[in-house]
């Protein structure tokens, strides 16, 4: 038999909205995640409640600090977009696709985005790609293009959401970041997701 704690624990699990009753102490109910200020509601603080339906309207956490590997920094600035806006789980950094980014990014340098991809110049490529074509540094990508493309958001038709529902798409658990930069300096990179 359960006590009557245990028993109203158990229906509230089982029931939505139960965040509140279980807040994390000091959580306060408003105010930022990484990245974010008290009070400010671009930034999830209670994510007890799982994933939600859509990101937060015009979330644009902070940047993190770059560790000055940009495979890790591109990997985690998608999962702090996916975490901080909308309670998604990290992907896994997918080091054995690496190379293969690194090779779309090169090749669509003399051509054009995807061509890499929809040629199946090497492998492991994942099952969705999204593509930073000629960026001024792998800064920016990291801190700009992977951005602009979470701020594109859910809705119709694909090819104006595609990049965040490449980035939000449940079956998907490990994304590869690749990186060229030209003889000219811009930078092309990849994420390829599986």
């Amino acid at each position: 038999m359960h006590g009557a704690k245990t028993t109203l624990l158990i229906l509230c699990l089982l029931a939505a909205g139960c965040g509140d009753f279980f807040e994390a102490p000091g959580a306060g109910g408003t105010g930022g995640g990484a990245g974010g200020t008290p009070g400010d509601p671009r930034f999830i603080t209670d994510c007890s409640n799982g994933p939600l339906n859509v990101p937060v309207a015009n979330c644009q956490p902070e940047p993190l600090e770059g560790s000055g590997d940009p495979y890790a920094d591109c990997v985690t600035r998608i999962n702090q977009l996916r975490w901080e806006c909308q309670c998604l789980p990290a992907l896994q950094r997918w080091n054995e696709a690496e190379g293969c980014a690194n090779q779309h990014s090169e090749y669509d340098s003399t051509r054009s985005p995807h061509a890499g991809f929809s040629s199946d110049v090497c492998s492991p490529r994942g099952w969705a790609q999204n593509e930073c074509p000629g960026w001024g540094s792998t800064e920016q990508v990291i801190d700009g293009c992977l951005q602009l493309m979470w701020d594109e958001g859910p809705g119709e038709p694909y090819s104006a959401h595609g990049h965040y529902i490449n980035m939000t798409n449940p079956s998907y658990t490990m994304v590869a970041c690749g990186f060229y930069e030209t003889a000219g300096g811009s930078v092309w990179s990849v994420q390829n997701f599986q």
